[in-house]
């Protein structure tokens, strides 16, 4: 196996590309769909069916770890891969989304962010430092710096965060002590073209071991997520991963794959499988509680070769639904994942055949 940590092209296709990223528990092939396993469980799924699925990362979240079941209980049940029983390499926020998505429930200062839990209200604080420590005691394989998420359009507010971001990357940077966890920069701007390039400048020339793209998919419109894309990608190096974090439709695959990103997280998937609903690869979407799905006999998408797919039909699906059944959330989950996942290795198809252009307008055409 390659050194930890080492990310080698095998092919690109105009800025899409084709790339192995080792990591202590496994070689991710690139590009990646990670699905979301907040609190250390992707919802409804078990990690043997994620695994069939042919998922091959797992994301989990640093904030709700924290405050249950705790870091330092996970680090004594022997760590995140053993106490999720994930074999596969994971990856970990830093917490910073969630603390700052916590609204007037939070206090920002140059040290840190003090927040209120959501659970019971208590008061907690996270700086570079202690969001450093928390991901090492959960022991994730990729690891990201504790940056601010500010509001995409407030431009005087971004280039303060944008100098406190720098800082505490640094402050990251300083307290990571595990050489077996690869720690992300983050590069924020907004949707700010001017911004986004001097970030990505900033995180690129720290030699991280790879860089992730955050602030976007943030309520900004689809053209603006793209836009900055096209700003950052160019100036991010060619020879380490970049992360699109919290994106997960067909259509922000294909877009962010074409721009050169190459790991994609989102909990999508799973979030509409618990409300009754099917992605479908034409980017639509069914809502199997609706009557007409009542006597229909067919698959969700009779092209698709997941387990759901293969084995129950439409009418099967709204009955679990209508009854409450919990198999419902799985059955819809185990499809919803298994088509992003099988998109990202579709995708990897194209580019190694040097069609990814005329693919992703084949999927774009179906619409």
């Amino acid at each position: 196996m390659p050194a930890p940590f080492a990310f080698e092209l095998d092919a690109t296709d105009g800025r899409a590309r084709v790339g192995r990223f080792s990591t202590p528990h496994g070689i991710l092939e690139t590009p990646v769909f990670a699905p979301v396993g907040t609190a250390a469980s992707v919802k409804a799924l078990t990690p043997a069916q994620l695994d069939d699925l042919g998922a091959t990362l797992v994301l989990a979240n640093t904030y709700h770890l924290y405050l249950r079941p705790g870091d330092d209980l996970v680090a004594q049940m022997g760590g995140l891969h053993r106490f999720m029983a994930w074999p596969g390499p994971l990856l970990t926020d830093s917490g910073g989304f969630q603390v700052f998505s916590l609204g007037d429930t939070r206090a920002i200062d140059e040290d840190g962010v003090t927040f209120k839990s959501h659970i019971d209200g208590s008061t907690h604080r996270f700086t570079p430092e202690r969001s450093i420590q928390i991901q090492e005691n959960l022991g994730a394989d990729i690891i990201m710096a504790f940056d601010e998420c500010p509001p995409p359009y407030d431009r005087a507010y971004m280039e303060t965060s944008l100098a406190r971001t720098y800082a505490w990357l640094a402050r990251c940077i300083a307290a990571k002590t595990r050489p077996d966890q690869a720690l992300f920069g983050i590069v924020q701007g907004g949707v700010f073209p001017d911004l986004r390039a001097r970030s990505a400048e900033y995180v690129a020339g720290l030699g991280l071991p790879g860089v992730a793209i955050g602030g976007l998919s943030v309520g900004e419109k689809k053209e603006e997520m793209n836009a900055m894309l096209d700003v950052v990608t160019p100036i991010l190096p060619a020879d380490k991963p970049r992360y699109l974090m919290g994106v997960g439709t067909v259509e922000d695959l294909l877009a962010g794959v074409a721009r050169g990103i190459d790991i994609f997280d989102c909990v999508l998937p799973t979030r509409m499988g618990r409300n009754h609903s099917a992605m479908l690869r034409d980017g639509g979407r069914l809502n199997l509680k609706n009557a007409p799905f009542a006597r229909d006999e067919a698959p969700i998408d009779a092209a698709c070769q997941c387990y759901t797919c293969q084995t129950f039909s439409r009418a099967y699906l709204r009955h679990l639904i209508v009854a409450g059944e919990m198999l419902s959330a799985t059955l819809l989950s185990i499809h919803n994942v298994h088509m992003l996942v099988q998109l990202a290795k579709d995708m990897r198809a194209a580019i190694l055949e040097g069609r990814f252009e005329e693919f992703s307008k084949e999927v774009i055409g179906n619409w």
